[in-house]
């Protein structure tokens, strides 16, 4: 099929046309050495067997799709919510192109990032050369405020010191002796994406307030400082500022990339746009106290304020679902002294009314989750809520506490009692449960997109659907902007979960007089 410019098709109905058939098959038999079809499809049926699952949950020595990214990709999302920050990853170049695009597919922004650029010389004999002429042209090219230093394996592995590199490039004079370069490392192979965000945001506390402690002094400023831990849903942290402003609280978010990951198409570029500014985080110390919207991925953090801030840093969960955000307002309210206001009680109200709405068609739906720490908590809470059944929850980088904490919220339901919490398992492993557990749908990122293909591909009714939420969201456009916290993160939850199931029953009911006499009009 040749393409002209009255009739161009794009890759999918292309590829669907007899030339390209041809073309595709010729290629597999010529080239591929594939096996018989026979054979795959049996392997296939196989993989979704329960002997199958016990092999799978046995292996040791292999990941296969690890539910995680690294710590360098959390440390530059951490450092872009920082005004005027650029990121700056010490390493390789093909890392910061990875981080970048990254962000790009699931935010549809431009990301500011650079990296020194190490390669094999580097490896050998380190890359301080790098860090030298690096931030010399980023200061320059780039004109930042600040600069915030993460690395990669390579600097991680052959053991580069930046808190030395960094002094000896302003004792050279490749930057100004008082330009601020807070720096953390994020070694790739341990930990995962939240601890480096974790590690980031350390480091900028350490820098700005370690060593000017003198004078401050907790509820000082009379102010409360929310840290958001690794976030990408945009309207969590607009929830925050909508909430805390209808409250009448003063509040300091600390790191807000929402502007520049969010920048309008206007004509004007905006390398860099909104962000917690210098003098916030120089002042946070003098704040009431510091509330962990996502305390199971902030540990370090959690230490810092504790015993650097000598903040007393309260026990709350992840707000999200009705509990733990009524949780975070009367926590809030009884810090600062200012009562939840007359427009968050209705909006409860309102998510209560939705509740009672929807609960008969999410009561007994079995639902099976993956995901960050702290998102998978809060949904597990949330579903049981809506009075869902939950059958496995799966966090690849997890530890045994949360496991606990996890499986204890399980108990204490009527709708938790046969899940399964898995740590420290992979894609590969929830893969095998969707087919021997069967729930009615999963949560998570796109990437289980490919799990529902293999569900369906056994059979339309061994097909386990994928409810889009969490990081990355890739194969759809605008649901970085929504919002899982607070009530108005709950009812946009339920909106998604209910009408899933909706969806899903107009499906199984459409079929012209065999099924359609449940296909019904009013639901």
């Amino acid at each position: 099929m040749s393409q002209n410019v009255d009739k161009i098709a794009p890759s999918y109905p292309l590829f669907r046309t007899d030339e390209y058939k041809e073309n595709l098959a010729n290629k597999r038999a010529m080239y591929e050495e594939r096996h018989p079809q026979d054979t795959i499809d049996e392997v296939f049926e196989w993989t979704t067997t329960k002997e199958y699952q016990e092999l799978n949950f046995s292996r040791e020595a292999i990941t296969i799709n690890p539910a995680k990214a690294c710590q360098p990709l959390g440390a530059v999302l951490c450092a872009l919510g920082f005004e005027k920050t650029m990121p700056y990853v010490h390493g390789s170049q093909g890392c910061v192109a990875y981080f970048r695009t990254y962000f790009n597919r699931h935010f549809k922004e431009p990301v500011s990032c650079v990296s020194d650029s190490m390669t094999e010389d580097a490896a050998v004999f380190g890359g301080q050369k790098n860090m030298f002429a690096g931030l010399e042209n980023a200061k320059a090219l780039y004109q930042p405020d600040i600069i915030a230093v993460s690395t990669t394996c390579m600097a991680e592995v052959i053991g580069d010191d930046l808190n030395a590199f960094i002094n000896n490039a302003k004792k050279e004079g490749h930057v100004d002796q008082d330009f601020p370069v807070p720096f953390a490392h994020t070694p790739s192979f341990v930990g995962s994406h939240t601890t480096g965000w974790d590690n980031m945001f350390e480091g900028m506390a350490r820098y700005f307030t370690l060593k000017t402690m003198e004078g401050k002094e907790p509820g000082k400023n009379g102010k409360i400082n929310f840290v958001p831990g690794f976030e990408t849903y945009l309207g969590n942290y607009r929830v925050i500022h909508r909430m805390m402003k209808e409250m009448g609280v003063d509040y300091t978010m600390l790191s807000d990339p929402t502007e520049v990951l969010d920048t309008p198409a206007d004509g004007t570029f905006r390398m860099y746009s909104g962000g917690t500014t210098m003098d916030e985080i120089k002042d946070a110390p003098n704040a009431i106290t510091t509330v962990l919207l996502q305390p199971w991925q902030l540990e370090k953090t959690k230490k810092f304020a504790e015993t650097t801030w000598n903040h007393d840093v309260p026990k709350l969960n992840i707000p999200m679902g009705l509990e733990w955000t009524d949780a975070l307002l009367m926590k809030v309210s009884e810090l600062s002294g200012k009562p939840i206001s007359k427009s968050l009680e209705v909006e409860r109200g309102r998510l209560v009314d939705m509740m009672t709405d929807s609960h008969a068609w999410l009561h007994g739906k079995k639902f099976a989750l993956y995901g960050d720490a702290d998102f998978a908590l809060g949904m597990t809470k949330m579903l049981l809520e809506f009075g869902a059944e939950v059958t496995d929850v799966l966090v690849n980088h997890a530890n045994k506490r949360w496991k606990k904490a996890c499986e204890e919220i399980l108990k204490a339901s009527p709708y938790g009692q046969t899940a399964t919490v898995h740590i420290g398992r992979d894609l590969w492993h929830f893969r095998s449960l969707m087919f021997t557990n069967k729930p009615d749908f999963m949560i998570g990122n796109s990437y289980g997109k490919f799990i529902q293909r293999d569900t369906m591909y056994k059979g339309e009714e061994f097909e386990v659907p994928l409810i889009r939420i969490g990081f990355p969201i890739f194969d759809r456009h605008h649901l970085h902007r929504m919002t899982t916290l607070g009530y108005e993160g709950a009812m946009y939850v339920l909106t998604t979960l209910v009408n899933a199931v909706l969806e899903q029953l107009d499906k199984e009911t459409r079929g012209m007089g065999t099924t359609d006499y449940n296909y019904d009009l009013i639901r």
